[in-house]
């Protein structure tokens, strides 16, 4: 018994040493996997960027018939699939010059152009992580590859990169994905919002789809777009927080005239992740059907949460029929009760958003003045990913209303 007592403490002891051993070689093995992932990625992109360029290149030099870039394309995936599999069909060709096409600085530094000014020729990987066309003499050395990777993951290379460069951050799919934007604008917008929210390849789809660019971008003047462009979405405003319209298709419901706000409710909270990526970043969750009584009277809210990033209450109020004027005052009562009896030293004046099927524009500029327009707010919700048609319809539409 007695040695029972003595090696019961050591053996404690040493399952706790050998926890945090473990814990830190895991550590180890899982960065050495995920680097060695984004080092997949990295290469993949770099070489279906190159091979994209050749077969431009090539094109531009011999395409004497109209019919020679298809005829190259077919016989060269044919060689390609033999070697190396069914991923190199024409389709996949094709999209390969199109990311050339679209992306000609890819592996260009943010900083090299003064560089690409010097004739003098380009080592293989410059201090600033260029590529000079020895890569493309010899594209296939995973060394060169290599070097690559390791050049874009110093802390200058991270600082310089700008939209239409190489990002270590984004895969092939992102890339393939970022060229159904076909403005330079908004492409610019989904690359800086991709690295920034860490998008997967599935989420960006559905931004794009989702027209995100475009809904923030119709409140905004030149300058607003521009900033757009070069820095993302950057929240320094209420009004850079809520977009027009919300986009909800991950619900799944049906456009119904029985549609009800309960059912509404039920499949947001069912749904809040997607939610939360449709708000956008800085909002976190609180609660469903708070409660504030007053003499008696009992009000409920539909949802509410907090932004971390403006450092207040944002009370969210679900209308399945068209906005009224008495929608805007309830609100009002909601965030003047928030302000008076939930905040706390550090919060910022409560903001209030009801998301409606329809509303006048005209009725809410009037109804709220310019200052509770700066702290309540209205937009429509759609069940449907709406079209750049549809969108640029509603925009006209709500121009007219506000004069």
């Amino acid at each position: 018994m007695k040695s029972k007592n003595k090696t019961g403490p050591n053996i404690g002891i040493h399952a706790k040493e050998l926890s945090v051993v473990y814990q830190r070689i895991r550590a180890i093995l899982d960065s050495a996997r995920a680097g060695v992932a984004r080092t997949v990625n990295t290469t993949q992109v770099v070489a279906n960027w190159l091979v994209g360029r050749e077969l431009v290149e090539e094109q531009q030099q011999g395409a004497q018939r109209a019919d020679y870039g298809r005829s190259l394309l077919e016989g060269i995936s044919r060689k390609l699939r033999s070697d190396f599999g069914s991923g190199y069909s024409v389709d996949n060709l094709e999209w390969f010059r199109a990311f050339y096409l679209g992306y000609p600085h890819l592996l260009e530094s943010a900083n090299s152009d003064a560089a690409r000014r010097n004739s003098t020729p380009f080592p293989i990987i410059d201090a600033a992580g260029h590529i000079s066309e020895a890569l493309r003499r010899n594209s296939a050395s995973a060394g060169i590859l290599h070097t690559l990777r390791g050049e874009l993951d110093k802390p200058g290379i991270a600082q310089a990169w700008k939209p239409g460069r190489l990002s270590p951050n984004l895969c092939w799919t992102h890339y393939r994905t970022f060229l159904r934007a076909d403005r330079p604008d908004a492409r610019a917008f989904y690359e800086i919002e991709s690295i920034k929210n860490n998008w997967s390849a599935r989420e960006l789809e559905r931004q794009i789809n989702s027209l995100l660019f475009d809904r923030l971008a119709k409140s905004r003047d030149k300058a607003g777009l521009m900033k757009l462009a070069t820095k993302g979405q950057e929240i320094a405003t209420p009004t850079d927080v809520f977009k027009d319209p919300v986009v909800i298709e991950f619900l799944g419901l049906p456009e119904s005239h029985r549609l009800v706000e309960s059912d509404l409710e039920q499949a947001l909270i069912n749904n809040l992740q997607a939610f939360l990526l449709e708000l956008g970043k800085g909002f976190a969750f609180v609660s469903r059907q708070e409660r504030i009584t007053l003499d008696g009277d009992h009000f409920y809210i539909d949802l509410v949460f907090y932004h971390t990033v403006l450092k207040c209450y944002v009370l969210i109020d679900l209308k399945v029929g068209k906005l009224t004027h008495s929608d805007l005052g309830q609100m009002q009562l909601y965030a003047n009760f928030f302000d008076q009896e939930r905040r706390t030293e550090g919060d910022n004046p409560t903001l209030g958003l009801i998301l409606c099927t329809d509303k006048n524009d005209a009725v809410v500029k009037y109804l709220l003045g310019p200052d509770q327009s700066k702290k309540i707010f209205t937009s429509r919700y759609k069940l449907h990913l709406p079209t750049e048609a549809e969108l640029a319809t509603e925009l006209k539409r709500e121009l007219k209303e506000l004069r």
